[in-house]
């Protein structure tokens, strides 16, 4: 694909301009590493580097077109440069325009919320595929341009607006209809304006609690920036909100959407609620109703807490495709979930292992007190913290460990350049009913950790491997290590003796 700079200049608002008369474009990078020849790069501003130091890097690859924001001292001879006020925000309109704006093609379902949020991308898109439509999807975990479903390469939830645009355009040539992009609060705000030209159709909000301050600031500006999903929403379009959570009513004021609600608490103001919700290790049952409709549904999903999700997604698919919610509320009995999500490790020990995503205080609420309606023995969690996040969480998760777990082992999750036994004393002090070398261990090594922790278990008791789900590695000061729980877990009972 190619276009001309002279085509796409204009939506960069440039500052001031250099040797821009015919270049032509072939695409676009924020990474020197991933230029190639007639690409146009962006230099961003970033957390530890400024783009603008490889920008010499770039040219040598073959760059045609230098973006960039603030002052630069040496500007390439021989080059396009565009000087913008904001980087990002000229980015995200470039890629927009470049695909030919590929969202305005598509019906777009944006999902947000602290928890939930790949798991309900997830069943929309598996709700929309039994009901005949050809959909894509971009997530935390997996993306689709309109095949099946592959893990998605990248460690962002919502990646930059190159990919975003890049798999938009290439779905529509895939002959998708329909796309579900999970959209976080990084994504949405616009300090990064990841998804600042996607034109939303429909947004779901699941639920927020506290996360990501390191980068908002405050919780009003987390939550202000989860809300930019219903601000940008059409007024043809949905918001499909969570009436139980306490922000509901803020959400709702955003938007000029059509407003609806699901409830998991039974509160029939919702237009889809449910009761007698009655969870297993195997799955859960439970009630749906609506002002007209009554269905008593099993789902093959792990955790009580599915029921939102899967309300959310039974609404949002009613609303995007105009399909009878008693069609949809059936094939959610065929729903999968995905890979590190409450996920069984069934190797043939005596006591059993868990892997989920589970890293913020709110998903630990959630998670604790269901896994302990259903252990005889007790229960032995395996989890970190982030670092270069959101700090004032460690002791509140740890604290919530402190009350339902037996024995707590803290480990790595994704360390970066924080110092690994800081990130777990940071936990430690909301561990106040635990003995460090008793029931608290501090063991950074996460496979020496998870060793430890079958190493102790016993029969009848629930070892929870929680916070990497289905990362494929660790993010250490000196790079990245490759990791997959499950496997690891897999291999550690292995060697133990217990095989599948």
């Amino acid at each position: 694909m190619h276009k001309l700079l002279s085509s796409l200049i204009d939506v960069l608002n440039p500052l001031e301009t250099h040797n821009t008369g015919s270049v032509v474009i072939r695409g676009i990078a924020y990474d020197s590493r991933d230029v190639k020849e007639g690409y146009a790069f962006f230099a961003l501003p970033g957390t530890h580097t400024d783009g603008k130091r490889f920008i010499g890097a770039a040219v040598d690859a073959g760059a045609s077109l230098i973006v960039y924001q603030g002052g630069l001292d040496n500007i390439p001879e021989g080059i396009a440069w565009i000087k913008v006020a904001d980087a990002r925000r000229a980015m995200s309109a470039f890629s927009a325009a470049f695909y030919d704006r590929p969202s305005e093609k598509l019906r777009i379902i944006g999902v947000t919320g602290t928890d939930g949020k790949s798991s309900t991308s997830y069943y929309i898109w598996q709700l929309l595929r039994s009901l005949g439509y050809k959909c894509g999807i971009i997530t935390t975990v997996l993306y689709s341009t309109g095949g099946d479903a592959v893990p998605n390469p990248l460690r962002q939830s919502s990646p930059e607006a190159p990919f975003v645009h890049a798999a938009l355009y290439d779905m529509l040539l895939e002959g998708c209809e329909i796309a579900v992009v999970e959209s976080t609060s990084h994504g949405l705000s616009p300090r990064t304006a990841r998804l600042a030209d996607v034109a939303f159709d429909a947004g779901v909000f699941t639920n927020i609690t506290h996360e990501h301050l390191e980068f908002h600031g405050s919780f009003e500006n987390y939550l202000s920036d989860k809300a930019e999903l219903f601000r940008r929403l059409p007024d043809y379009g949905a918001a499909i909100i969570n009436l139980d959570d306490k922000q509901s009513a803020y959400l709702a004021e955003q938007t000029k959407a059509r407003r609806l609600y699901y409830s998991a608490s039974g509160n029939n103001k919702a237009d889809l609620w449910a009761k007698d919700i009655h969870g297993s290790l195997e799955g859960t049952e439970l009630e749906l109703l609506t002002n007209s409709l009554s269905k008593k549904i099993r789902l093959p999903l792990i955790g009580e807490f599915n029921a939102d999700n899967v309300m959310a997604a039974v609404l949002a698919c009613k609303e995007i495709t105009g399909k009878s919610i008693d069609t949809i509320i059936e094939k959610s009995m065929e729903l999968k979930s995905l890979d590190g999500r409450m996920q069984a490790i069934r190797c043939g020990q005596p006591f059993g292992v868990i892997v989920d995503y589970a890293h913020t205080p709110g998903a630990f609420e959630r998670l604790f007190p269901f896994v302990k309606r259903f252990t005889h023995g007790r229960i032995i969690t395996v989890f970190g913290s982030a670092g270069e996040r959101d700090t004032e969480k460690r002791p509140w998760q740890g604290s919530i460990a402190d009350r339902y777990a037996d024995i707590i082992i803290l480990t790595d999750e994704d360390p970066r350049l924080e110092d690994r036994m800081g990130i777990l004393r940071d936990i430690a002090e909301g561990c106040t009913k635990k003995s460090e070398g008793k029931d608290l261990f501090l063991i950074p090594d996460r496979k020496k950790a998870i060793e430890h922790a079958f190493g102790i278990a016993k029969k009848g008791d629930l070892v929870l491997l929680l916070g990497k789900g289905h990362e494929k590695s660790i993010v250490m000061a000196d790079g990245t290590i490759p990791w997959h729980e499950a496997k690891v877990a897999e291999e550690i009972l292995a060697s133990m003796g217990y095989k599948i």
